[in-house]
């Protein structure tokens, strides 16, 4: 590890710092895939409104809940109407609090650090975006949609945004090989339609849904029927189909849970609902046995400790997700014009029926629609079942076998801008982990409600335990491109070493970053100020009112072609006494990092990370 030094303090700095190893995130960082993706840069002209983020390990439990009668919004309930009860035991609302479009939520006064513009040269990841009842993202999933599908899903968004409601707040993002933003919020419905329009934003083929290896390996098990196989070598073909279908949606799943989760890192600064409109195609949350393999057992999958951190994420976030199903209505298996007849029904058991991502029946030598339609039924079946526990679990709506795809949005955004937020301090306040189910009513009426189905009652600022085989926080904050997380929120001021403002500051003389020895010359030097709001750390307090936690600070920096050319990391404990704690709440905690660059241009991914909670704060800026 480079000498401490690489890492002081400002001149009026205060805090005490003690290093200490980052358990292996030097080299997590090494790790970071160099895709290529425009740069962030300042993001931050907007002061942050009143947050009203529910955070699960909070007294206070926040609800968003949408009112309906025959899919319209039901507006103006008054209080005493509502019944919330958690666990089957009815709560006392200590918060309420009615929301629509017409309204715009009132701002709350934030630290001077994060108020009015910003100061020269000095960027910040609080998002910006616009004033509004609730803001709404559209996530258009490549990676589980087939592309006919997507290039249909594009095709209509266009049209709805040629008739979208003026003034509606959007941002746009994709999800492929990893999540992009297209573009941040904005109620400007021209920008959006040509960002939709550039080829760098189009449909593309699914890095994992593989179409032709289906249809390959259909045939190849139609073949060896045909030269007389024995049962043996045909279940043997129809085990290694099934083994890679699962290994596939295995990988589908778990990069999409984490693009929710990232998704949801970026929208907790912004206060209020927000509403995920998802367009994808297929998406089990779980592998059934199939007892017309050899090994039954061996495909099974289940995500339930995936889902659970997303499921938390998303509800921290205040994020109500919408699926809709991309593929529209779907016409049954034997009745669909693209099933592979040739290669179908020729010996007992089941193939991969293609990019439909249904499993298809087979007989010898003879049809078996029956089989077929029902193989079909049971998979769309599962499916659309874990799109509507999604939508239901975060208090949103799920729309499937519509061809409407440009009026299911339209009912997304108008559902979700119209709600009421109940507020609760749960009777019992047991943070014990488990998972509370919540229950709301509302008397008078016939009335269809959508809200969250619970909450997981986590101890204060403890760390969501991170799920085998997933991809770590610091490595997706320091991915280049990707959006800023703002669980942790900070600015940072970028200055040359030999800027007049830095003069008589103590600067190391040794070359800075993990790869500076092989910089191409010249060199130059950055420093980096940040100012970090410790609201966002989890802070321990000891008998003598110390707040201490640990913390891990990283710079990677990026060329033009997105390849990665110099980067720090360092892991440090914060200890702050009363009265640096209080300073810090108006001023945010001062870090200085500095870091040797080339000449030209460069992407400079800057993070936090909290180790104590695993919650990130990540910026991009560019440099020139």
């Amino acid at each position: 590890m480079p000498p401490l030094s690489i890492l002081a303090l400002l001149d009026i700095a205060f805090l005490t710092i003690s290093a200490f190893a980052a358990s292996g995130s030097g080299q997590t960082a090494t790790t970071t895939a160099q895709q290529p993706m425009r740069a962030v840069g300042n993001v931050n002209s907007v002061p942050t409104q009143e947050s009203t983020v529910m955070r699960t390990n909070a007294n206070l439990v926040l609800v968003d809940v949408v009112v309906t009668d025959k899919d319209k919004a039901v507006l103006g309930l008054d209080r005493q109407r509502f019944h919330i009860f958690e666990d089957g035991h009815e709560q006392v609302i200590t918060s309420f609090d009615e929301r629509s479009p017409s309204e715009a939520r009132g701002s709350r006064p934030q630290p001077p650090m994060f108020q009015g513009a910003l100061p020269p040269h000095t960027y910040s990841n609080v998002p910006g975006y616009p004033e509004a009842s609730a803001v709404n993202v559209l996530l258009l999933d490549g990676l589980n949609t087939p592309m006919a599908n997507q290039m249909d899903v594009h095709r209509q968004m266009l049209l709805y945004l040629g008739k979208i409601e003026p003034g509606t707040p959007l941002a746009i993002f994709t999800l492929a090989s990893r999540l992009r933003m297209v573009a941040g919020f904005t109620r400007d419905a021209a920008e959006l339609t040509k960002v939709l329009k550039s080829p760098k934003f189009g449909p593309q083929q699914s890095v994992i849904l593989d179409p032709q290896t289906d249809v390959d390996l259909d045939k190849s098990i139609s073949d060896i029927v045909a030269m007389g196989a024995n049962s043996d070598a045909v279940g043997a073909m129809q085990q290694f189909q099934a083994d890679m279908t699962a290994f596939q949606t295995d990988q589908r799943i778990r990069m999409t849970l984490d693009a929710m989760q990232e998704l949801a890192r970026y929208l907790s600064a912004i206060p209020g609902r927000k509403n995920l409109i998802w367009f994808s195609g297929s998406f089990p949350l779980a592998l059934d046995p199939d007892d017309s393999l050899q090994g039954p057992f061996e495909a099974m999958r289940n995500y339930s400790n995936e889902l659970r951190e997303t499921s938390e994420l998303l509800s921290a976030a205040r994020v109500a997700v919408y699926p809709v199903d991309a593929r529209g209505l779907l016409t049954p298996l034997p009745f669909d014009a693209s099933k592979n007849t040739a290669s179908s029904n020729l010996v007992t058991g089941t193939v991969n029926a293609g990019r439909r991502g249904n499993r298809q029946s087979i007989t010898a030598n003879k049809p078996n629609l029956g089989k077929d339609d029902a193989a079909f039924t049971k998979q769309l079946m599962q499916e659309q079942a874990s799109m509507e526990q999604i939508a239901q679990e975060t208090g949103g709506k799920e729309f499937i076998n519509t061809n409407g795809l440009k009026e299911a949005v339209a009912s997304a955004v108008a559902n979700g801008s119209s709600y009421y937020t109940i507020g609760y301090v749960p009777v019992a306040k047991m943070l014990d982990g488990n998972f509370h189910k919540l229950k709301v009513r509302v008397d008078g009426g016939t009335y269809k409600l959508a809200y969250r189905s619970g909450y997981y009652a986590d101890p204060p600022d403890g760390p969501i335990a991170p799920s085998p085989g997933t991809t770590s926080l610091i490595t997706t904050a320091t991915l280049r491109g990707a959006p800023p997380a703002t669980q942790i929120l900070f600015q940072a001021r970028l200055l040359p070493a030999t800027d007049p403002l830095l003069q008589g500051a103590r600067l190391p003389d040794s070359p800075l970053g993990e790869m500076a020895a092989t910089l191409k010359q010249p060199t130059h030097r950055v420093i980096i100020d940040l100012k970090v709001d410790p609201n966002g750390l989890a802070l321990e307090t000891t008998a003598a009112g110390v707040r201490s936690t640990k913390a891990e600070f990283v710079l990677v920096a990026y060329d033009a072609d997105g390849k990665r050319i110099n980067y720090l990391d360092r892991g440090f404990q914060l200890n702050l006494s009363t009265d640096q704690y209080a300073r810090s709440l108006e001023n945010g905690i001062p870090v200085r990092m500095a870091l040797d660059l080339p000449s030209g241009p460069i992407s400079l991914r800057i993070a936090v990370h909290d180790l104590t909670a695993g919650r990130p704060g990540s910026l991009e800026i560019p440099l020139k």
